[in-house]
């Protein structure tokens, strides 16, 4: 147990480290815009240097004793400035240099951050939606999304402001140092006696706070998972009665994120209470020193004015340092772990071009085992062989768990297979590219998912531009068209998110009128037909008899009485194939099927 524990522990220490460096990887986005990202570096070093004009002038404003009301002759000189009009015009040149520069530098930032987000937000939609399947396994669709809302905010705040006003304020920093140093070089010791304990502090409070942001954000998306599953199943909430089981649910994921936060607020509040003490405190010390040191004659009232004001611009810039850094922190907290999606592998998908039609539609399954990733200790299919031929239709039928869903997940290669291989023609399926081999398939499944636009949307899913008379033909063959043309908008239906505007029989004409004009040689119905009414399911058979013409047909079937002319219907148990032969073959036999025969259609005849 000791050894396991020391393992445990130093993988951590390496996944810390992991994580800093791929928080940081997201800069990589920046280095197309680079130019114009250090042209705003640019501008904001010279808005920073001109802020310091501010305090250097106003310094000689407050250290002035000169009465004289008189301008002097010579020339204006920005540096030599003896007669406090000089000081006040020098000080709107600094304030009227600053303005245009702040304008720059804010403009060229945001330039360049905001193409780099873009690049970024684009890069993770592609990421996802060229993720393997197994990753949708392990992941829950609320926490994706909170990752490319959420996090994606906190990196733009951080682009945008927090990385501009933290070399600001270190600008400022190195500049007063450096003017109080020559000013006095015992003041500036005095106040720097403070700053390696603020170093300190603020790596321990850092590290503290990125910690408790990490699990902020981790809480956000579990709540942003319940608030997505409670809005998606809302009619099972309301038939089961379960609303006050899924508010206690949501409460307890909200009062996880108001703790965690208020922890990190206790912290940050710290860190500045830390701040405004220590510094501050240092500060009082050292102007008490440098009226001293004036009383005594060591200093002039104008050097101590300047040292005042130069004093306070570098107290308030490191007190900004700590602020800023618990906002950077939280930052890279969100960052990172959006990293985790930016550079995760994907399938490889070929851009769109035009896909080459399949010679052969035929499928041959040859000693196929799987399991899933996520369940690598059941074993879903063992030692699977069958061929389709071309153009014929292959039905699967068993329990539940058998393993029929799965066979259409590998034929449409959303899984690797664990051995064995399947062919597609004559050529193995994992040589196709992706999108040569899915463009020449169609699915059909039980639960059909419509997206929110309109029907001609819809339909024309199957075939991206197709016409207004290819989506019309290919509803009236999917039985879909005259209760289309019966709604006031048409094809211009607005069908609902997922389609909630349609019924259950309607949804699936949609989806087949959708493969129609998509026009695929290998076509997958799984159950297409197992929840809808007898009127419904009559249309939709009919509609799914013209689609399979001529096709490539692999049918999951609840119904017996829908594969009744299958060419070939094959029997899974427990991942096996148990018989296989015709309809009127396997009622005939004392098996699986005839079994399911006599319980659907009350007897074991044909």
């Amino acid at each position: 147990m000791a050894g396991f524990g020391k393992k445990e522990k130093s993988e951590r220490i390496k996944l810390e480290k992991g994580a800093y460096k791929r928080a940081f990887r997201v800069f990589k986005y920046l280095k197309p815009y680079s130019p114009t990202f250090f042209m705003g570096m640019f501008f904001l070093v010279l808005s920073s240097v001109a802020t310091m004009g501010f305090p250097y002038y106003l310094g000689k404003l407050l250290g002035s004793t000169k009465k004289t009301t008189e301008i002097p002759e010579k020339p204006f000189d920005l540096f030599d400035i003896t007669h406090i009009d000089h000081i006040v015009i020098a000080l709107f040149l600094v304030f009227i240099a600053n303005a245009i520069f702040s304008f720059f530098r804010i403009y060229l930032f945001t330039s360049a951050s905001e193409k780099a987000l873009r690049d970024i937000r684009a890069t993770a939609f592609k990421k996802l939606l060229f993720s393997e399947i197994t990753f949708f396994d392990k992941s829950k669709v609320g926490e994706l999304s909170s990752r490319i809302a959420t996090d994606l905010n906190n990196l733009q705040e951080l682009l945008v402001t927090l990385l501009a006003e933290f070399i600001r304020q270190w600008i400022t920093i190195i500049i007063s140092v450096i003017v109080i140093g020559l000013i006095s070089v015992k003041l500036l010791l005095i106040m720097l006696s403070a700053v390696p304990i603020v170093i300190v502090m603020i790596i321990i409070f850092g590290k503290y706070i990125k910690k408790l942001s990490k699990k902020a954000q981790d809480a956000s998306a579990k709540s942003n998972d319940v608030l997505s599953e409670s809005l998606n199943g809302i009619k099972n909430i309301k038939a089961f009665a379960n609303e006050y089981f899924e508010i206690n649910k949501y409460a307890t994921q909200i009062e996880n994120i108001k703790t965690l936060s208020i922890k990190g607020a206790i912290a940050r509040g710290l860190f500045a209470a830390f701040i405004i003490i220590g510094l501050f405190g240092t500060v009082t010390l050292v102007i008490w020193q440098g009226i001293k040191m004036v009383q005594s004659g060591g200093m002039n009232e104008t050097e101590f004015g300047q040292f005042i004001m130069f004093t306070i611009f570098l107290g308030a810039s490191f007190g900004s340092i700590g602020s800023l850094m618990g906002s950077i922190q939280k930052a890279i907290g969100a960052t990172e772990r959006l990293m985790d999606i930016l550079n995760k592998e994907t399938e490889v998908i070929s851009p769109d071009k035009e896909y080459p039609t399949l010679k052969n539609g035929s499928v041959v399954f040859k000693n196929v085992n799987f399991h899933y990733e996520t369940r690598s200790d059941v074993q879903v299919l063992s030692d699977v062989s069958f061929t389709v031929n071309e153009g014929e239709t292959t039905a699967i039928v068993g329990p539940s768990g058998a393993g029929k869903s799965t066979i259409t997940s590998l034929i449409l290669r959303f899984y690797n297979l664990t051995s064995g291989t399947i062919k597609i023609g004559d050529k193995n399926i994992n040589d196709f590219d992706l999108k040569d081999l899915r463009s020449n398939m169609a699915i059909v499944p039980q639960d059909v998912v419509l997206f929110g636009g309109t029907i001609a949307e819809n339909i024309a899913y199957g075939k991206i531009g197709a016409t207004e008379t290819e989506i019309i033909e290919a509803a009236k063959q999917a039985n879909a068209w005259e209760f289309v043309s019966n709604f006031p908008d048409g094809l211009k239906t607005l069908v609902g998110d997922r389609g909630i505007q349609l019924s259950g029989g309607q949804k699936q004409r949609i989806a087949i009128a959708r493969a129609l004009l998509k026009n695929p040689k290998i076509l997958i119905l799984d159950e297409a037909t197992s929840s809808l009414d007898s009127e419904s399911e009559k249309l939709v058979q009919d509609a799914l008899d013209n689609l399979m013409q001529n096709r490539t047909s692999i049918v999951i079937a609840h119904r017996l009485s829908t594969i009744k002319n299958a060419d070939n219907i094959l029997v899974l148990e427990k991942g096996k194939i148990v018989e296989s032969g015709k309809h009127s073959e396997l009622v005939n036999k004392n098996g699986v099927y005839a079994k399911l025969s006599a319980i659907q259609f009350g007897d074991t005849s044909n």
